[in-house]
């Protein structure tokens, strides 16, 4: 197969980013994504979540998102406004292809997949984390006779369970909301949680990155606000009103055949136990060039490997660079780096 000039694993938000601007270019490339259909990890979102921006800043590079300044879209909205782009731009995206793995041959990337083997002068890994989520390692979660499952497994309230949510963020407090209407809850919080003044939301995020972002071209360091505090979406705060949030208790220590224990004693049963605990990037394509290393990176470049990208991993690869108009001034930059690569 005739090499391209770049090849992006991932077909969500970061994917498409990349592809917008590599669209702008003469470069040959192509989008290999593993989902059947478009619209990225958020095909996979429960319901009911909500994204914490308004539709407004809810937009990659070159159109809107539908909605204005007031309406903080959906998981479908999200996956809808995905596809549109995508199709609005024509991006060459073939699917499904998972990448199995990638290695470096002859100044060649030899891209393994489950359909065909792709060669490229350069990757971009847009794979993100939805595909690696992280669940605490608990003692005897083996007895547990109820269902362990992380958020990116949950789909709808477990009406008349007792459920426990375990995590303090955005995805633990929407979760929460809604199971609360239906059953019986707890809240397992290794922090106490910190909620955002309801005038805050993903704006705000996005327009302290930017003062991050131009902070650094100047060569001085701002500290910058956390992604993890809580933003006050309709439902969570439905769910304030409610006093949802008021109690929670620390991480517990051990399963038991019916519930959860913790060293001090206490005991609780329960049915279910979400998760909501975060990520890690999925990266387990790249284990041949890195060989369990840990990947270094300047902004998105990778630093032991040339001709290597890697976009929209969070603030590892770029502040809020995990959020859709986050991601978009980081696939500028690294489609600008390509092409003087190259």
């Amino acid at each position: 197969m005739e090499p391209y000039d770049v090849i992006v694993i991932g077909g969500g938000q970061s994917a498409l980013a990349t592809g917008y601007y590599l669209r702008r270019t003469t470069l040959r490339y192509v989008i290999l994504d593993r989902e059947e259909a478009p619209g990225g990890a958020w095909q996979h979102a429960w319901d009911s979540l909500t994204l914490f921006s308004p539709a407004l800043w809810c937009s990659l590079p070159g159109v809107i998102m539908p909605g204005g300044k007031e309406h903080y879209p959906g998981k479908q909205e999200a996956v809808d406004y995905l596809t549109a782009y995508e199709e609005r731009y024509q991006l060459p995206v073939i699917r499904p292809v998972e990448v199995k793995r990638v290695n470096k041959e002859n100044g060649l990337f030899v891209v393994h997949t489950n359909r065909d083997t792709y060669y490229a002068k350069a990757v971009v890994s847009a794979t993100g984390s939805y595909h690696s989520p992280v669940i605490p390692d608990i003692p005897n979660k083996g007895s547990f006779k109820g269902r362990i499952l992380h958020s990116a497994e949950y789909r709808a309230p477990f009406r008349g369970k007792r459920v426990a949510v375990v995590g303090e963020g955005n995805s633990g407090a929407q979760i929460l909301a809604e199971l609360s209407k239906v059953t019986d809850t707890l809240w397992i919080t290794r922090n106490s949680p910190e909620f955002l003044p309801d005038h805050i939301d993903g704006k705000y995020l996005f327009d302290a990155a930017t003062q991050l972002y131009e902070a650094k071209q100047r060569g001085e360091e701002l500290q910058p606000p956390s992604l993890g505090h809580i933003v006050m979406v309709p439902a969570v705060k439905e769910a304030r009103d409610r006093k949802v949030y008021q109690a929670w208790l620390p991480p517990f220590d051990t399963f038991t055949p019916d519930g959860i224990a913790w060293n001090d004693g206490r005991k609780e049963q329960v049915d279910v136990v979400i998760f909501c605990t975060g990520f890690k990037p999925s990266l387990s394509h790249l284990a041949p060039i890195f060989n369990g290393h840990k990947i270094t990176t300047k902004g998105t470049r990778a630093l032991e490997a040339d001709g290597l990208w890697l976009v929209g991993y969070g603030s590892w690869t770029g502040f809020a660079s995990a959020t859709i108009i986050g991601v978009g001034r980081t696939a500028k930059r690294t489609v600008e780096e390509i092409i003087g690569y190259l």
